[in-house]
């Protein structure tokens, strides 16, 4: 069954619900966003008793703002377990600390962010949410002074971003400090079937600008990134699912891979892919995968077939979120037309409301190899060459 949330649901994405005849979860927020066209609701009460009696059940979510609904009604369930192991990243270290010998991470209250003693750690660290999103709050620390400055800007960004997600996507009570983790990143979209069993839907290299660089501006797929380290991350995420006892459970797990192979979880997502719709719908528009269908029928890929036309291709989301150091109040329009002229083949554009949300647009496009320097362009771009000003 699935869970509809805001902040977001794409068009795509009603598009499945409606072919597929899925049954979604009658809350108020899913009528608000479905509001035309017919749908296969199911109700709140009949909900929870179906995922009582049924534990081949399946749920998936378009946002994690559900998690407050299944904290509520499923509180007493391995799911809700599961997702208060894999949100709350002080849990989440816990749990695989013999994974990682010697890393070193410490939880600390918000409120005594800046009683912390600087001298009882060791920089450069990583200072973010225990409970977060789309790297908001998160910081690369590398002096006292740069520590000052962070806690200044995640202040502000509390004040924005505690009204558009709950507590259960979003906790700014309480913080982790960790080491950086060193290596190349890589985004997987997978589920767990009913015997446990690994399926991966999609391996995505996410790309930065430099050291410093924490955002998530562009994350890119092809035969060979898909390939590089696939049996390395099975093997990885299904230890995992044995620790966890994950059964029919979707996720979308962030690692780091260093020069020695070794990886290193950074986060796992659960209950969905990735967030906004990103790359659970760019599956369908570069590879001609439906994840949801996939996950929810118990499906998998046949890579070999899905990358018979797609050799020499890059296929990336790119998140052009609003690094300009402009004041959104001072932001007339963002020129999505030349956006485009800058690009070989964009599959989707979706414009965001960057009024509301730290966004201008979400792309997914397809780059032939040889001419990978336009993504080179946008991850190292500040975007104030489409932004007017009022």
């Amino acid at each position: 069954m699935i869970l509809v949330d805001k902040p977001y649901i794409s068009d795509f994405f009603i598009k499945v619900l409606k072919e597929n005849n899925f049954p979604i979860v009658n809350t108020s927020s899913a009528r608000e966003l479905l509001k035309d066209g017919d749908f296969n609701w199911i109700s709140e009460e009949d909900a929870i008793v179906v995922h009582q009696k049924n534990k081949n059940n399946r749920v998936y979510t378009n946002s994690e703002n559900s998690i407050a609904w299944i904290e509520q009604k499923l509180n007493s369930s391995n799911l809700s377990k599961n997702i208060n192991v894999f949100k709350n990243k002080v849990k989440f270290r816990e749990l695989i600390k013999d994974l990682n010998p010697g890393y070193f991470f410490k939880g600390i209250k918000y409120n005594e962010l800046r009683n912390l003693n600087l001298e009882e750690l060791k920089f450069p660290f990583i200072l973010k949410p225990a409970v977060g999103f789309f790297s908001i709050g998160v910081y690369k620390i590398d002096d006292e002074k740069g520590f000052y400055e962070s806690v200044e800007k995640i202040e502000n960004e509390i004040e924005l971003f505690k009204k558009v997600y709950p507590k259960e996507v979003l906790d700014v009570n309480d913080f982790i400090i960790e080491d950086i983790i060193k290596g190349e990143e890589y985004a997987v979209d997978c589920y767990f079937d009913e015997n446990g069993e690994l399926v991966i839907l999609n391996i995505m290299h996410h790309i930065f600008s430099s050291a410093d660089d924490v955002s998530d501006r562009i994350y890119s797929g092809s035969k060979e990134i898909m390939f590089r380290y696939y049996e390395e991350i099975s093997e990885f995420l299904k230890t995992i699912g044995n620790k966890t006892n994950l059964r029919n459970f979707p996720a979308h797990v962030e690692v780091r891979i260093n020069g020695k192979g070794e990886i290193h979880p950074i986060e796992i997502n659960p209950l969905r892919f990735g967030g906004w719709h990103t790359s659970g719908d760019f599956m369908w528009y570069a590879y001609g995968i439906n994840s949801y269908d996939y996950f929810l029928n118990n499906k998998k890929p046949n890579w070999d077939k899905v990358f018979e036309s797609r050799k020499d291709k890059i296929y990336s989301i790119v998140i052009l979120d609003n690094n300009s150091g402009i004041d959104v109040r001072d932001i007339k329009s963002f020129d999505y037309n030349l956006l485009l002229n800058d690009f070989e083949n964009v599959l989707e554009l979706r414009k965001i409301d960057f009024n509301n949300y730290p966004i201008f647009a979400i792309m997914f496009t397809e780059t032939s190899v040889e001419n990978k320097n336009e993504l080179e362009q946008i991850l190292a771009s500040d975007l104030r060459k489409y932004i007017k000003t009022k």
